[in-house]
């Protein structure tokens, strides 16, 4: 890979980090106090910061190690992680998240803000009490001016400058010298790590001398190769700090034994030295040019090796020596040491996961798409030549059937994902909204590992942004209204996740004041969105909210008043193939539900035909089948009909009538009645001729291919290659209501 492809890595592994930085942070947030989850997080910005220390990306190193400071305090019990330490520590991730961004895309962050953060969390690590107007900075007063005293004056006019050669003393007898014990460990060797190399950027931050310790080196026939024996003390005298010299083994800390101390300190210790051998250390040997120092010559052939060895840090020139040993043992050692690397090598397999390009998988989707129309063609074909049932063909058309079924699962398998990325990704903006408007707000969240197709994911993001900016702004009142309503002055904001009938629920639950129905009726007769003296129901203003343009705001600002953020919403879901709904209470808040297909590729559908046309309704949206008889048929009005099922009325909605395929109704009782039930409209009795099967049919996009059809969500190509039209259940019933049977509903033909 080239340094670019490894870069890109890199970022990758930082929105893995940065989302388990959030969710520990939050974690703690909720009163948390594993030490597991303080380790996570400390862990998560150390990783971060230590692979943007590789790509050189100084911004990001800096702040990420003034936050990995005070998070270390926290992990150390010196800084209590109160709800404003961890209001600070919150807006951190999300300078953090803005900085790697940046980084990546080669956008700006505000500076202003990150510097505010870094001085708050500069205080919080020095035990000073985290202040709202910390980021603030204080004006400094400037001392009076003093007057200067007058210079003498020599002969000359000239004021004699005073001057002394010490200044040009020794500036090395201030420098501190350190003490540094470093002793690899074998794993330090096994993740990639390079001892020569840490000594080698070691010796850049100043004068270094280093003494390497070989007495736990055995004999060359007992030489493990994957082990570790060398054991380095070394002398430094650099005025770059105790943390420049961490930094260098910021990466194999948990892989080593280090301890860094100053030679006073050392001295005071008294401790038992270590009998030491100096070995010539060759440090240029590996180096890039920025080391000058000349190579120094081994003295022996012994110490040559030695040098050679652990410098370069390559065990494989031992691996001779190890075979030569290996030949020796007694054959049951060697059995056990065969069993013992097997287990390891399955250890180490144990959960592996590997990053494949996201196009690789769209391709091998639409691979597995085709495979499902060919295997249907194949069995139409067989059903139409073959008309032995038992024969061995048809046994191999129903194995054929149920592996395509059963790789179509395992492929639709590999793009479902977890929505915790996107449901974390909104708590940020639930922080930044509610300080704009100066409301307190939390938000929770449920069913985080709920799965769904990539696909849709993806395109979740905005409209759950302009949701949740809406409830923010919207929906949950001041501090001050909520206190004298009688409620918390902090607002909560729920949002949930949950798979019901092959679809996935996300709802967003405020507990604020609700919809303000006159408030929204009068603006949209205001914008002439209906008439004055239209008759709508609660459900009906409701939606006006999500008609374009649509606002209650009475000013524009950054997050709210142009009237397009509700009308996103609801273009977006039905470009999922979905559909929201409105519950609102008076005073007690409003829950939006979104209903979205857990894949936008394949779906379980039944294949109908209605007025000699062929379709396929959602096998999901279908309750029961059921053969109507007369009896249970009763007309209402003067083109309604009702259809009696088990003691019950249900409306029998004609789908030809409805799609314009005929212009009559026809006889419900020379059809077949699919009772279904969509989101918001109840249950519909569908009226269609007669049924054909069920199969799993392959979505493709209407849109894209042809244009918009009303009443029409997709189309598919059945077994014999004919294209069918996937009938759209909500606006077929949205039709049955009174609603008009077309992509956008005219809101003024309501009243």
């Amino acid at each position: 890979m080239d340094m670019n492809e490894i870069k890109e890595i890199f970022f990758q592994e930082c929105e893995e980090q940065l989302a388990e930085l959030e969710s520990g942070l939050l974690k703690m947030n909720d009163g948390d106090r594993d030490p597991e989850t303080v380790n996570a997080v400390f862990r998560a910005v150390h990783s971060i910061k230590g692979g943007a220390g590789a790509f050189g990306l100084d911004d990001l190193v800096a702040f990420a190690h003034v936050f990995e400071t005070t998070l270390d305090c926290v992990r150390s019990n010196k800084l209590e992680p109160t709800q404003d330490v961890l209001k600070v520590m919150l807006k951190s991730a999300d300078v953090l998240a803005d900085l790697t961004n940046a980084a990546r895309d080669g956008g700006s962050v505000d500076e202003s803000r990150s510097r505010g953060l870094v001085k708050e969390l500069e205080a919080l690590a020095n035990g000073e009490a985290p202040s709202p107007s910390a980021a603030v900075e204080a004006p400094v007063a400037k001392p009076a001016p003093v007057a200067a005293a007058p210079k003498p004056t020599d002969d000359s006019g000239f004021a004699p400058i005073p001057f002394s050669f010490d200044d040009f003393g020794d500036d090395d007898a201030e420098m501190p010298t350190y003490e540094i014990s470093f002793k690899p460990r074998h794993e330090l060797y096994s993740k990639g790590n390079d001892a020569t190399l840490l000594l080698r950027d070691l010796s850049r931050l100043g004068e270094m001398s280093s003494y390497c310790n070989t007495d736990a080196l055995p004999g060359v026939d007992e030489i493990d190769p994957e082990a570790a024996y060398f054991h380095w003390v070394v002398t430094l005298k650099t005025d770059k700090g105790e943390d420049a010299i961490r930094a260098v083994f910021e990466f194999a800390e948990w892989d080593c034994e280090l301890e860094i101390k100053t030679v006073e300190a050392a001295a005071a210790e008294a401790t038992e030295e270590l009998p030491m051998i100096p070995v010539p250390f060759d440090l240029s040997a590996l180096d890039d040019g920025a080391s000058e120092a000349p190579a120094a010559q081994p003295q022996s052939d012994v110490e040559a090796a030695v040098v050679a060895a652990e410098t370069a840090s390559n065990v494989t020139k031992l691996a001779a020596a190890a075979a030569r040993v290996e030949k020796k043992e007694s054959a049951a050692a060697a059995a056990a040491a065969a069993a013992a690397q097997n287990n390891a090598a399955a250890a180490a397999s144990a959960g592996q996961t590997i990053r494949v390009d996201l196009d690789r998988v769209d391709r091998l989707i639409n691979l597995v798409g085709e495979l499902v129309i060919n295997q249907a063609m194949l069995s139409q074909s067989v059903v139409e030549n073959d008309t032995n049932g038992t024969s061995s063909i048809n046994m191999g058309l129903e194995e054929l059937q149920q592996l395509t079924r059963e790789i179509q699962d395992s492929v639709m398998a590999i793009r479902a994902q977890p929505v915790k990325p996107v449901f974390q990704r909104m708590s940020r903006i639930v922080r930044e909204v509610a300080d704009m408007v100066g409301k307190s707000i939390r938000l929770v969240t449920e069913g985080e590992n709920t799965e769904v197709d990539k696909t849709v994911i993806d395109k979740l993001a905005e409209p759950l942004t302009h949701m949740i900016r809406n409830a923010v702004d919207h929906g949950i009142e001041s501090p001050e209204k909520r206190t004298a309503a009688g409620k918390d002055p902090e607002g909560t904001i729920k949002l949930t996740a949950k798979h019901r009938s092959g679809r996935i629920l996300i709802e967003l639950q405020d507990d604020g004041a609700g919809i303000n129905r006159e408030r929204v009726k009068q603006k949209a007769i205001d914008n002439d969105l209906i008439s004055p003296d239209a008759n709508l129901t609660d459900e009906e203003i409701d939606n006006l909210i999500f008609a374009p343009g649509f606002s209650t705001a009475d000013k524009i600002s950054d997050i709210s008043g142009r009237g397009v953020g509700m009308d996103v919403v609801k273009r977006s879901i039905q470009a999922l193939g979905g559909r929201i709904n409105i519950t609102s209470k008076p005073g007690q808040g409003s829950v939006f539900t979104m209903s979205l297909p857990l894949t936008l590729a394949v779906l379980d559908g039944m294949v109908v035909t209605v007025a000699g046309q062929t379709l396929v309704v959602p096998l999901t949206a279908i309750v029961e089948t059921l053969q109507p008889e007369a009896s249970a048929i009763h007309s209402f009005g003067a083109s309604h009909r009702l259809i009696s099922i088990r003691n019950s009325f249900c409306p029998l909605v004609d789908v030809g009538r409805i799609l314009n395929f005929r212009a009559t109704q026809a006889n419900p009782v020379e059809g077949v009645a699919l009772l279904v039930e969509s989101e918001g409209g109840g249950q519909r009795a569908l009226m269609v001729d007669a049924i054909q099967g069920q199969r799993q049919v392959v979505i493709k996009s209407l849109e894209a291919n042809y244009t918009h059809v009303p009443g029409i969500a997709a189309a598919t190509i059945l077994g014999d290659g004919r294209v069918a039209l996937i009938l759209d259940v909500d606006a077929v019933v949205g039709a049955s209501r009174g609603q008009a049977l077309r992509q956008e509903v005219s809101l003024a033909a309501v009243g």
